[in-house]
């Protein structure tokens, strides 16, 4: 599939931002404990499989969670992956959290795991580097490859109609600033 450049940066317009990006007010956004409990799909973030596992999602998340359709990106899925690479195979809790991260992946059915496609990447490409050009985040502390990561995940909610479930308030509220129109739950850790 080829990628539309100039179609890409006619519709995000990334020379238009130039003003530092802030955080909106917790009053102008949606949260998981307001929202109603049956509703649209949901793409999941890393942050939810994460906070799902140490048991620090509050209640409205785990009833989301239960009613509602969830799609997942292969984004997240490299993202897990990095830990059976990264894990010293000598550390004590190694098999542990890599029987985990297994349990994670089988009990995902296949059909509701999709990876981004080439425009996806494109885009993503250039929110990143406008989010990180915008937000203020330090040079060479990782942010870059997170943000990249974080669009990826925004923009498959935006192709499959979900909205994204987060912990992650700020990064995907600047990103929605950037590329209105994808829907946003957002919570805190319980």
């Amino acid at each position: 599939m080829p990628f539309d450049l100039q179609g890409t940066l006619r519709r995000l317009k990334p020379h238009k931002h130039l003003e530092r990006l802030t955080r909106r007010a917790d009053s102008e956004l949606a949260w998981a404990s307001d929202g109603p409990l049956i509703g649209g799909a949901l793409i999941l973030d890393i942050s939810d499989y994460l906070d799902v596992l140490q048991a620090r999602t509050p209640a409205a998340v785990d009833e989301l969670l239960t009613y509602r359709v969830c799609h997942h990106s292969a984004v997240w899925l490299g993202e897990l992956m990095h830990v059976f690479g990264r894990l010293d195979p000598a550390h004590p809790s190694r098999n542990g959290v890599l029987q985990t991260a297994r349990d994670v992946i089988e009990d995902i059915p296949q059909h509701r795991l999709q990876a981004p496609d080439t425009t996806m990447w494109g885009e993503a490409g250039i929110l990143a580097g406008e989010l990180f050009r915008l937000s203020g985040a330090p040079k060479g502390a990782g942010h870059e490859r997170k943000y990249l990561n974080d669009a990826l995940i925004y923009l498959q909610a935006r192709s499959t109609g979900a909205s994204i479930l987060t912990g992650n308030v700020g990064d995907f509220d600047f990103l929605n600033q950037l590329a209105p129109g994808v829907p946003i739950i957002l919570y805190r850790h319980a």
